[in-house]
Order: structure tokens, then sequence, then C-alpha cells
């Protein structure tokens, strides 16, 4: 009983010390919004570990999202500190051999790739060969991923003949890079078909839009039994489609056959979020097919994706100079509505969705009821994370 009493005691005074720690932190309101962003969750996440809300050590998409961010931070104004917060997760969650904790590469699962793009520029800079070797081992996945007729990743081994918009952000900008850095000119068609075979099998002709999923098999409850689509455009998995795009350009060379098709598709997607804009806030729904509708939200994550697409499709020439408009008015509108500051400078981004996906157990039907009902909370990164890079491209932009 005593040993239980005095575990209890240092923890409780563990979650005081941190909580002390959280008040007398503060974050300047003289930094740009990329870096204020970022020093709130190193406060709010003291290890790098403790991102998306993690009680314990985990390999995940949100973490690679939300680091990759904070480098591009460190990149752009310095401050050891940042390079050595993403260090941490890398030292902490890779083995010598390059082996990764929790990471099961007989999963199957895209969303287990993203994380590894940071590696990239942890390796660069510390020339610890693990990490290699874990690029390497993430690599090799690609390798055995099951596919579509038509050569598209499955989204998962337990997704069975399934393509999501989210999975091309998970899997194909890492692929892109990956390429890019190991002399693989080879890979670079595979990569743009990606793009282009769940274009053409999730566009919905009637809107523009391209909707959350595809099942080529048409067996899922969700998909319908003529197009294999999901029932609506869900705004965050065009949003990870977005920005897939922008980022995956980086490395595939002008002159690569193919290359355009995904440029004509980048330009389709501009064009819908420039359509999708809600007129008053600048900002973007849940479920961009029924924007306005009842029960329907304006959503941060999608709407700092959009934003930071745009920004950069500008910056990179990809699209027509004139979204500047659409881009800007966006960012206007996240720092009015979804942007929060405590009395110690400390920022929060609000109104975002949790999660959302389709089957599954218990099932997720992908009906309207289904995405307006999903949990909305704060702080996500799937908000932080696209909020940081937008932001970059705003400070660029008006350097």
């Amino acid at each position: 009983m005593m040993i239980k009493t005095n575990l209890k005691t240092a923890f409780l005074g563990a979650l005081l010390c941190a909580s002390q720690l959280f008040a007398q932190e503060k974050v300047s309101n003289t930094l740009p919004w990329s870096v204020r962003m970022t020093e709130s969750e190193m406060i709010r996440c003291p290890k790098s570990w403790q991102l998306d809300f993690q009680p314990k050590l985990k390999w995940d998409y949100c973490h690679g999202l939300e680091l990759g961010a904070i480098l591009d931070v460190y990149d752009m104004y310095g401050d050891k500190k940042l390079f050595n917060y993403a260090l941490s997760y890398a030292d902490t969650m890779t083995y010598e051999d390059g082996s990764i904790e929790t990471y099961n590469p007989n999963e199957l699962s895209l969303d287990r790739i993203n994380t590894g793009k940071f590696y990239f520029r942890i390796y660069e800079q510390t020339k610890n060969e693990k990490y290699k070797k874990a690029l390497d081992l993430l690599r090799k996945q690609f390798d055995s991923q099951p596919r579509t007729s038509e050569g598209g990743f499955w989204h998962k081994k337990v997704y069975p003949h399934q393509m999501w918009l989210d999975g091309i952000y998970m899997g194909s900008p890492f692929y892109a890079e990956y390429a890019f850095r190991n002399n693989r000119p080879q890979d670079y068609a595979d990569i743009i078909n990606q793009f282009v075979v769940i274009a053409r099998h999730t566009y919905d002709p009637a809107t523009g839009l391209y909707r959350h999923a595809w099942d080529e098999s048409r067996e899922q409850k969700w998909a319908d039994k003529k197009t294999g689509q999901s029932a609506h455009c869900w705004g965050r998995a065009m949003g990870w489609y977005a920005m897939a795009l922008v980022d995956a350009l980086d490395y595939i060379p002008k002159h690569e056959a193919g290359r355009d098709s995904m440029l004509n598709i980048l330009n389709n997607v501009a064009a819908q979020i420039k359509k999708y804009q809600d007129k008053k806030t600048g900002l973007w729904y849940q479920v961009i097919d029924r924007s306005g509708d009842k029960g329907n939200y304006l959503e941060s994550s999608c709407s700092t994706m959009f934003v930071y697409t745009l920004f950069k499709a500008i910056r990179m020439g990809y699209i027509d100079k004139s979204y500047l408009q659409v881009a800007e008015k966006g960012y206007k509108g996240i720092l009015r509505d979804f942007i929060e500051v405590d009395k110690q400078g400390v920022i929060s981004i609000t109104k975002a969705c949790a999660v959302a996906g389709l089957g599954g157990n218990p099932y997720r039907a992908g009906d309207y009821e289904y995405y307006i009902n999903e949990k909305i909370r704060s702080n996500d990164p799937k908000a932080v994370g696209p909020f940081i890079l937008a932001s970059l491209e705003w400070e660029r932009l008006h350097k």
C-alpha cells in the first residue's frame, strides 16, 4: 500500500510540476504565427512523442506531419531547439538496425509511411546510418503493398481494393522524395499513376470535387454499386490530396512524362477550392459537397490544408496568381475564426474534426450524418501542422 501511495504522490507531483511549467511559459505575440504555433505545441507537449495527444510511444502520420512542419520553421528561422525537438522523436523511435518502435511493415498501411518524410532531413544533418536504414525499411513496404488492377496502392491491407485520398498524402510524397534522393527515376511513373488513378475514380462530374474514397470491388456498403465511390467529398480528404500534389511535385522532374497530368489535377483542385470557399468567412466546410447545409460546419484542418496548397502552388508557378486572393482571404479567416490566444500568449487552433474514415469496426458508413457528428477538438495535429505550413508560406510571401 505504501508503494502505491508513493507512486500516486509522485505522479500527482509530476502533473503539478508540468502544470506549473505550462503556466510559467509564455509565447511572444511579436513572433511570426508559424513560430508562435510551434512554441505553443512544444509547451503543450514537452516531449515530441506526446504530440497527437499520445500517452505512449506511437509511430503514425500525425507526428510526421507536425514535426516536418516544425523542421520547416527551423529551416526558415533557425533556433536549434526546434531541430532537437524533432530529433528527439526520431531518436526515441529508431533502433540501430533501422527498425522503428511500433511500426509493423506487415500491416501494409500507407498511414505508417508519412512520418518517414522528416527522416530525410534528420539523416541529412546527423549522418546517423540508423535513419537511412529506417528510410529503406519504409520504402521497402511499397514492394509488398497490395494494388488495384490499375496499380493504385490499397490504403491498408485491412481495406482491400480501396484507395482513399488520405492515402495518397500518406505514401506518395515520401515515395517521390525517396526516388529523388536515391536516384530512382524508374519510380516516377508509378508515383504519378497513384494520383491519376485515384483522380479518375473519385472525381464527381456533377460537382467537380473528389470524393473521399473508391472501392474497386464495389463490395463495401459505403461504395456506390456502379462507380465504387463513397458518398461525399470530405473536406480533409481533399485537403490531404491537395497537399500531396504540391509536395510530391517538388521531387518529380519537369521533363517526366505524366507530370502534366498532376498539374492538370492540381488546377482542378484549386478551381474547386475557390468555388466552394465560403463567401463570408473565406473558410471551408467539413463536407464540401453539402456546404452550408444544416449541421455542417466550417472546419479548420481542411481550411488550413487548402490555404497551404494554394500559397505553395502559386509560389511554385503551378496555378495562376489570381488564386492569391482566395488564399489570403482563407488565411485571414483562419486567424479570425479558428485561432485563440490565452493570457500567456499560447495559441490554439479550434474546430478540427478529430478523425473520419470508412468501413472498419464499428462500421463507418460515410453518409452525411456520419461526417458531421464525428468528434471536434482543438489543437489536432491535422490542423496544427498545415497551419504552420500555411503560415510559413504567408510569411515568405510578405517578407
